[in-house]
């Protein structure tokens, strides 16, 4: 079957893209390469499947050098007109929408970048999809839309009407959109509320990243609300996991619309997970306390009972395990600056 991945230069999009490249899926990958955060992170992602930055250029289809069924294209969500054309020309069996304007705090201040990327670049995925009728549409929302939620572990039945970032609001919305295209239209839709994923070629943006980075390099890091804040730190290969298990496995109810928790269950308090790292890399944090930020939540916690019954899924990267790959990961990355993007 041939797959679309949007978010292709991204964290999770991109190690999708490598995981269905190993199970011989012929897929498409899709990104704008924004500078949201360090494109030289996201070129070198897509360098690892074959895809070198030099060749890049704007709507241009560009082949593998290393996998023969994968193709890369630079291609804006919003742009309708050539994501029309994409669809009409691929004419894709399973599109998993991975792109986003990402980052919580960062929609505090431009809240315009994530309605054009999250709401109206993913009315465009939903319109495509539709008209040439996908057989399964897998799309990121986050643990950020439980927002205010005071009950834990969270559940997929649970309210998530009172999202305290614009960013939760957008997800929010992504899911409202999905579940019209799947009553009204019948389209297969499964969103994914994904909890604080981090491991090798993560986003610098996020915690678990500037906190090895800080470490490493005997900066200060900020520790939000003191320390008194617990996040269910997820590895990247988990995640993965879980998207494989959705795609093997489309839906076939009446109204085939569905929402999974894909976290590690397990919350762990920031200052543990400060510990961890300094245990990990044999260095000390610069620990700066400052209170608690708008838009940060207390805790995350993903209840995922329903993937488990539905999928027999269960993470399997403890987050000692995930952050020593993590570190000898970056230690390849950044300091010994072995990774060629050209």
């Amino acid at each position: 079957m041939k797959v679309l991945v949007t978010g292709a230069a991204g964290f999770i999009g991109s190690s999708i893209v490598k995981s269905l490249l190993k199970q011989n899926y012929e897929v498409i990958g899709l990104d704008c390469i924004n500078s949201y955060y360090d494109t030289t992170l996201k070129y070198a992602r897509i360098a690892e499947v074959g895809i070198l930055q030099k060749d890049i250029k704007e709507n241009k289809k560009i082949a593998s050098t290393v996998y023969p069924a994968y193709q890369f294209i630079k291609l804006d969500l919003t742009d309708r007109i050539n994501m029309k054309l994409l669809f009409d020309t691929e004419r894709f069996d399973i599109v998993i929408n991975m792109a986003a304007q990402a980052g919580v705090r960062y929609s505090l201040e431009n809240p315009y970048a994530y309605v054009e990327s999250n709401i109206l670049g993913f009315l465009n995925i939903l319109e495509n999809c539709r008209y040439h009728k996908i057989k399964q549409l897998i799309y990121a929302s986050s643990s950020s839309i439980y927002g205010a939620n005071a009950h834990l572990p969270f559940v997929e039945s649970d309210m998530t009407d009172m999202p305290v970032s614009i960013y939760a609001a957008t997800k929010k919305s992504d899911e409202l959109m999905a579940y019209s295209y799947s009553k009204v239209f019948g389209l297969p839709t499964t969103g994914v509320r994904f909890f604080t994923v981090y491991g090798p070629w993560g986003r610098p943006d996020m915690a678990p990243f500037l906190f090895m980075q800080s470490i490493l390099e005997g900066r200060p890091i900020q520790v939000f609300n003191y320390g008194k804040l617990s996040r269910d730190f997820t590895y990247i290969d988990d995640i993965v996991d879980g998207i494989m298990c959705l795609l093997n496995n489309p839906s076939v109810e009446d109204v085939p619309y569905r929402v999974y928790n894909i976290g590690n269950s397990k919350p762990v308090q920031l200052l543990d997970f400060i510990s961890i790292m300094e245990n990990v890399t044999g260095r000390k944090a610069i620990k700066q306390m400052v209170e608690m930020q708008p838009g940060d939540v207390y805790c995350t916690y993903a209840d995922i009972s329903r993937m488990k019954n539905d999928f027999g899924y269960t993470p399997l990267v403890s987050v000692e395990e995930g952050i020593s790959r993590f570190y000898n990961w970056y230690k390849v990355f950044y300091e010994k600056k072995l990774c060629r993007v050209d």
